[in-house]
């Protein structure tokens, strides 16, 4: 089968087309057939060598990728009846694992980490939302900020971001976001009660609209540091790029990885579900074929997308 990957780690240009064995579904496991595999920093850091230290005695090619749709073609045995082959499906893929990522033809997964695609939404789009979306829940999850209450969210225009004030919103939460002038309209459209501008002055302007401090802050431009004088003593910090503080005034800081959540079944088909109906909005920035993955891992680098860049393996 193809896939793209890498035998050494550096810029976009070391990815390559790659012919490698079929693979098999074992236990507990099915083999998709991708159509479509949405690409992300975190790909961008498995190329970089980012992610080395999570693969102990393994060799190269390594394969990125952890947002695969597509259709399942092989059944592992010992499953239950919940999944079928032909079905449409999404995966959240554990691409630091023994079967390599989702930049490939046929993908093998666990089981727990494939669910149902959304009903109505092709494979590109649905291919966007599993990793983003999940990584927001498990950041709102971690605030545990009281319906009614009040969060942050910085990056709110990102993929994380959007997924958080939409999330957060369905939560029954008031949430401040911040946004570029450009993107202001964007943001309000996931639901943001306020909208301030981003910047170094987020903390402040937050503060203006909540004296005493929000409850929660979901840091999706990792601003760290700066947007702690946002939070309310005693309150909750999530963090997605592995910073763990120091805060002050008792303030909890969680690095939230979404790797934590990779195998919540139940959890993966929540969001998909959300998705069915709306509440989440999936965006596609640009579809490119899979032979052109350098391209891709050139324009997430390069920042300022509104939306995934997705691979086509149809």
């Amino acid at each position: 089968m193809k896939a793209v990957g890498i035998h050494e780690f550096g810029g976009p240009d070391v990815l390559r087309v790659l012919e490698l064995p079929e693979p098999q579904a074992g236990p507990g496991e099915v083999r998709i057939r991708v159509h479509a595999a949405a690409v992300s920093p975190t790909d961008v850091l498995l190329r970089t060598g980012g992610h080395a230290v999570r693969m102990p005695g393994r060799r190269p090619p390594f394969v990125p990728g952890m947002d695969a749709a597509g259709v399942i073609d092989q059944l592992g045995p010992g499953l239950d009846n919940r999944l079928a082959a032909g079905q449409r499906v999404v995966a959240l893929v554990p691409f630091t694992g023994p079967h390599g990522g989702a930049y490939a033809e046929q993908v093998v997964v666990p089981a727990a980490s494939v669910v149902p695609a959304p009903e109505g939404v092709g494979f590109h789009e649905a291919s966007t939302l599993l990793m983003n979306a999940m990584t927001a829940r498990l950041a709102l999850d971690v605030l545990s900020v009281p319906c009614h209450g009040t969060v942050a969210v910085s990056g709110a225009a990102g993929a994380v971001g959007g997924y958080a004030v939409e999330l957060a919103k369905a939560d029954g939460l008031t949430v401040i976001a911040d946004a570029a002038e450009r993107d202001g309209e964007l943001v309000r459209g996931f639901g943001a009660d306020h909208v301030v501008e981003r910047g170094s002055g987020i903390a402040e302007q937050i503060r203006t609209l909540v004296p005493e401090g929000v409850a929660g802050a979901v840091d999706g431009s990792v601003q760290t540091a700066e947007i702690l004088p946002a939070i309310a003593d005693s309150g909750a910090l999530a963090e997605l790029r592995g910073w763990p503080g120091p805060a002050e005034r008792g303030i909890r800081v969680y690095p939230v990885m979404v790797t934590d959540r990779i195998d919540d079944t139940v959890g993966l088909n929540a969001l998909c579900r959300q998705a069915e109906k709306g509440v989440l909005t999936l965006r596609v920035a640009e579809v490119l074929p899979a032979a052109e993955a350098a391209r891709a891992h050139r324009l997430v680098e390069a920042g300022g997308l509104r939306g995934r860049v997705v691979l086509d393996f149809s």
